[in-house]
């Protein structure tokens, strides 16, 4: 027996169990590994669907170019079937991806176009506005948009969730996965629930992403963005292909238990996968420990393969560089905060303030930064440091507005980041942190702040 070509070899991926690092949870703990895909990932599945979904409606034509916004691995599937079926391909990826992400999509024949992580998605540099602009200039071209397009749930309705209830031969109780485009939370999730409603369904979320708080209160909260690092899951945006309804619950990960559950799947359980597969496995177990009775089988699912993230989660002195300490456990935000008594004052300037009132505001409250806001959001910040520069050079800027001369504003960090990472965080660049807690009370965390922990 053969396959006439590759992409006749997607699908049907092995289910795992794991021994290690669910000690001491009830209920059996199986892994859906999809790195065996012959494009190391699960968004093989998906990709092959949407190709012969547009062959089969007309939009993709023989010799056609498919263009597309992706994290990686939608990129690879596609390129696989592309190869397999004549078309071109150009992808555009944020720049937070892994430089393997890239390297291999070139190696298999795409053109890569590398683009801006924090901007908004409307942005016309976004990775999602450079694709949509490339498919209007291009002729004879796709953009499948991976996030609504519902073949991309078809997939894993299709393929994804049979697998899953033929493989635990319908004993499986809970379905666990990283949510991003939602295709295989909520295609296979729909597939299991019909076959048992009771099947409880939990998504992985990342700090810095709208899902969790969307799905508990209908509220598209922008203060729930910011920056993260983990690749593959969570949103700045609501995808059609993630239907709430099919998720019963979410739970949040950080960058770093993420980055540190991925290297003891590889070393305990010899699972060499990606970083968003430790979100899924840490965010999953934290939910089995309060939940899972004895009988219970989850499955979840590991979406990738290890080699895309050989210079940052795998990689030694990256994990050092970014605060990502495995031996040693470190003060939270959360803790920070508390010691300074939680409700502390938060100091901020208006964007029109004039500096000379700015420098009167650090000066009477004894603060060496300040946030700078403009209607509620904050768009700015400025320190003494600065300050004295610019006042040296031009003493006439105290009469003009900070926004002038304001930095970037601090960036936002979860509640859950411990000491060590946010110590990576505050630099010359970052003179200072933002934490906003479960009353969405805004604290600021300084060098000051992470010395004083440190200390007791």
């Amino acid at each position: 027996m053969y396959y006439n070509s590759i992409i006749e070899a997607i699908g049907d991926t092995p289910l795992v169990k794991l021994n290690s690092v669910s000690k001491g949870i009830k209920g059996t703990i199986l892994a859906k590994v999809e790195y065996f895909n012959p494009g190391n990932s699960m968004k093989d599945r998906m990709a092959l669907k949407m190709i012969e979904d547009a062959e089969k409606d007309g939009s993709l034509k023989p010799g056609g170019t498919i263009i597309e916004g992706t994290s990686g691995n939608t990129g690879m599937g596609l390129a696989l079937v592309a190869i397999a079926k004549g078309y071109k391909c150009i992808f555009t990826l944020s720049d937070k991806q892994s430089q393997e992400k890239i390297d291999i999509l070139r190696a298999v024949g795409a053109e890569v176009i590398v683009c801006p992580t924090n901007v908004e998605p409307e942005d016309p540099r976004s990775y999602y506005s450079v694709a949509k602009k490339l498919h209007k200039d291009i002729p004879n071209s796709i953009y499948p948009n991976q996030y609504d397009n519902p073949s991309n749930a078809a997939a894993h309705y299709e393929t994804t969730g049979p697998e899953i209830w033929q493989q635990t031969e319908g004993k499986i109780t809970h379905y666990a996965a990283g949510v991003g485009t939602g295709g295989s939370m909520c295609g296979t999730a729909k597939y299991l629930k019909e076959q048992n409603p009771d099947v409880v369904s939990v998504g992985i979320d990342s700090y810095g992403s709208v899902f969790k708080k969307y799905k508990e209160t209908g509220i598209f909260d922008k203060n729930e963005i910011y920056p993260y690092m983990t690749e593959g899951i969570g949103e700045d945006i609501l995808p059609k292909n993630v239907d709430f309804s099919l998720i019963d619950h979410f739970v949040k990960v950080t960058d770093k238990d993420a980055a540190i559950m991925t290297r003891r799947l590889a070393r305990e359980e010899g699972l060499f996968v990606g970083w968003s597969c430790g979100s899924a496995v840490y965010g999953a177990l934290e939910y089995a420990k309060e939940n899972l009775q004895e009988g219970d089988t989850m499955v979840i699912i590991l979406p990738d393969h290890g080699t895309r993230y050989l210079a940052k989660v795998y990689n030694d002195s990256w994990m050092k560089n970014h605060g990502f300490d495995e031996t040693r456990e470190y003060a939270t935000a959360k803790d920070i905060i508390t010691r300074k008594n939680g409700a502390a004052q938060l100091y901020s300037v208006e964007k029109a303030m004039k500096v000379g009132e700015v420098m009167k505001v650090l000066n009477q409250e004894g603060i060496d930064q300040v946030p700078v806001v403009e209607n509620d959001e904050f768009v700015g910040s400025v320190s003494t440091t600065k300050l004295l520069e610019k006042l040296i050079e031009d003493p006439e800027l105290r009469n003009k507005p900070v926004s002038d001369i304001m930095d970037d504003p601090m960036p936002f960090v979860a509640m859950d980041n411990t000491l060590d990472v946010l110590s990576s965080m505050i630099n010359k660049n970052n003179k200072a942190v933002l934490v906003r807690d479960v009353s969405d009370q805004v604290h600021i965390i300084t060098q000051h702040d992470l010395l004083a922990a440190i200390s007791n």
